[in-house]
């Protein structure tokens, strides 16, 4: 009877390291929006590449389906961050189209700076996302994510803009 309740009490409390390790990497993700930005500003370069967003979203699926991670939850997390990373990309474009002067001066290179550092995040993040599976459940969760994303968010310095895309980074992580 004991392991039971013990089980039962593991799921009932969510975890705020957990939580915290998520909102961490979300933020470094979308703080990396401003350099995909300013790679693409002034170029070809869509905001939205559907290619490049499924090949995530598969990758995603077929790595978290490894680590014991249901696939499905997974990709709707990683959606979201995706997602997080165009509301930066098209606020950015739109204040660097009304103050020329704030446009980036320097083209960071997608495919040798920015995305080895996105692909980085996005194993932290898988490894995360599996350590926090019994918190996602919980009652507290969302309250303990909100409070973890806002001290991330603080601790960065993020403005109006980036708020709004941690906003719409996070609202899969927890189950509701």
């Amino acid at each position: 009877a004991a392991a039971p309740a013990a089980a039962a009490s593991q799921t009932a409390h969510a975890d705020p390291h957990a939580l915290a390790a998520i909102t961490s990497l979300a933020t470094e993700r979308l703080a990396l929006a401003d350099k995909v930005a300013a790679a693409k500003y002034g170029t070809d370069a869509p905001i939205d590449d559907p290619a490049r967003e499924r090949q995530i979203l598969d990758d995603v699926a077929e790595r978290s389906a490894g680590l014991g991670i249901d696939p499905a939850f997974a990709q709707s997390v990683f959606r979201d961050q995706i997602e997080a990373n165009k509301v930066v990309q098209r606020g950015l474009y739109a204040r660097w189209d009304a103050h020329p002067e704030q446009r980036p001066t320097e083209r960071p290179d997608l495919a040798t700076e920015v995305r080895p550092q996105l692909d980085r995040i996005t194993t932290r993040l898988l490894d995360a996302l599996g350590e926090m599976a019994p918190t996602r459940t919980s009652a507290a969760c969302g309250p303990l994510l909100t409070a973890a994303a806002l001290r991330d968010a603080h601790a960065r310095g993020f403005d109006a803009l980036h708020l709004k895309g941690l906003a719409r980074a996070l609202p899969s992580v927890c189950a509701s």
